[in-house]
């Protein structure tokens, strides 16, 4: 004789632990911009906690509570994701607006930086720094020179001519070399001192090093 179910017809209560578990393992429906940026929060957060080595197409897809197949049809490599992942975060220096002082737009343009230096997104250009192999870094590093290092001089040098022309910048500090000191000193911050920022690290560079070496005599 067959055993009686529970009465009504009503299955036997589940484990509220086990019923958790399940639910946090099955894949989240989503697409487009919220999938997206869900794997890219996924892939900075398993970067910067486990390092690059570590890090694996299937632990991001586990964290994201997606697929491994939406990683591998967006992108061949976790180099590639961990690209893009960090484009889709770091600011974009372009679009300063005229302050009425080069001092005031420099001040903007660096905090804005220093903002993202104690990000996740920082956090991460840390940890590729200091982990990537030669070949990997060259690869990294051609994205570095192109996404962050040449926007930022192309924004001080346009802060730098406005300057000249509304009289508080001299013509001879419009240049190239001029223009590397930002992105060298943030640069320097991130690799040799753990991304340590006093908080008026922005006010100190630009009126102990920026101001002195631009202004008119």
């Amino acid at each position: 004789m067959a055993l009686a179910g529970p009465p009504g017809g009503e299955s036997e209560p589940r484990c509220p632990v086990r019923v958790a578990r399940e639910a946090l393992a099955r894949p989240v429906r989503r697409r487009g911009k919220e999938l997206e940026n869900a794997i890219f929060a996924a892939a900075l957060d398993q970067l910067t906690s486990g390092g690059y080595a570590r890090l694996t197409m299937e632990g991001v897809a586990a964290a994201a509570r997606t697929g491994k197949a939406a990683l591998y049809r967006r992108w061949a490599s976790k180099m590639e994701l961990v690209i893009d992942a960090l484009d889709s975060t770091l600011p974009r220096p372009h679009g300063v607006p005229d302050l009425g002082s080069a001092r005031a737009e420099l001040l903007q343009l660096i905090e804005l930086f220093t903002g993202a230096i104690g990000s996740s997104a920082g956090a991460a250009l840390h940890v590729l720094m200091g982990e990537l192999p030669q070949q990997q870094a060259e690869v990294f590093k051609g994205f570095i020179v192109q996404r962050v290092m040449e926007p930022i001089k192309d924004t001080i040098l346009d802060i730098l001519r406005r300057g000249v022309e509304r009289g508080d910048v001299r013509p001879g500090a419009v240049s190239p070399l001029v223009a590397d000191v930002i992105p060298a000193m943030l640069l320097f911050r991130v690799k040799v001192h753990d991304r340590e920022m006093a908080p008026d690290f922005a006010v100190r560079l630009v009126d102990d090093v920026l101001v002195p070496l631009i202004r008119q005599p």
